[in-house]
């Protein structure tokens, strides 16, 4: 590392890509994952197996991006032994992967629920719950992205306070589903196939949450995991801010030097997911 006028920047201009790339990366399996929900729960409502089968199909590429995004953390270690922000930044990455892969396979869950939603010919008997759910923990994946994206820990600790929420509604639509099958016998296997699906929605939310707290332990370097909502903001407050942050973001404007030639320090990328787009800054 070299400072020039209070900024940071890697000696290797090949250090500064490997890094950015990683991040990149990460943020298109974001999209790929935040794209497999959405079409997943469209496919359950409206009982269309055409569409499940395509999410189905496509939890492939999601385990891929996995792999691939492990070995570039892998090599990244063993090349270039990063420190404070940079080795958070690798590991966050790493850990964050596992997450997202898994809510794939929940996307996958759904799809497969959708498909028999589909054989028997039923619909769905709690469809609005069934939204409702789906619209919280898809929004809580987005904004967790977002959180990653421009390293903003407000709105990753709004993220881990909405778990509660998803988790709430959860209760309410399975409870709902109960008195639903004690009223109709018959439709019991059309609302376990439900049931089935609304778990995985709540696992979604439980994933967007620890993608939120990864990105707290990236920009305040605290570890949030397996703390109650009053604890982590206690921590958070008790910890004055160190500019941790301003110091990643410097270090951004120091590889936009070593990347670009000249300083970059209100340029942004945009990377289009299959889902939407993300603001990711240069670092």
């Amino acid at each position: 590392m070299i400072q020039q006028d209070g900024y940071k920047q890697h000696i290797s201009a090949q250090f500064n890509a490997e890094l950015e790339a990683v991040k990149n990366h990460l943020l298109e399996m974001g999209g790929k994952v935040e794209q497999q929900i959405n079409v997943a729960v469209e496919a359950l409502l409206k009982r269309d197996s055409g569409q499940a089968e395509l999410v189905i199909a496509g939890d492939q590429e999601i385990n891929d991006m996995e792999v691939g995004i492990d070995d570039e953390c892998a090599r990244i270690l063993a090349r270039r032994q990063p420190a404070a922000s940079d080795l958070r930044l690798v590991i966050a990455v790493a850990k964050l992967t596992t997450d997202l892969e898994r809510i794939g396979d929940e996307a996958s869950k759904i799809a497969k629920q959708a498909i028999k939603l589909s054989e028997s010919g039923e619909s769905p008997s709690n469809y609005t719950e069934i939204r409702h759910i789906a619209e919280h923990a898809s929004g809580m994946l987005r904004k967790a992205l977002d959180a990653f994206a421009r390293l903003d820990v407000n709105t990753a600790v709004d993220v881990v306070m909405s778990d509660s929420t998803v988790d709430a509604l959860y209760g309410s639509a399975m409870r709902s589903l109960v008195t639903f099958m004690m009223e109709d016998p018959r439709t019991i296997s059309s609302v376990l196939n439900e049931m089935w699906a609304l778990r995985s929605l709540e696992r979604v939310g439980d994933h967007a949450s620890n993608v939120a707290e990864q990105v707290i332990y990236l920009v305040r370097g605290l570890d949030v995991r397996h703390v109650g909502p009053e604890a982590l903001v206690a921590q958070i407050e008790q910890q004055p801010f160190s500019n941790s942050q301003n110091e990643y973001r410097v270090q951004s404007v120091g590889r936009c030097l070593a990347l670009h030639k000249q300083p970059c320090p209100v340029q942004w990328r945009r990377l289009s997911g299959a889902a939407g787009k993300h603001c990711v800054p240069f670092v």
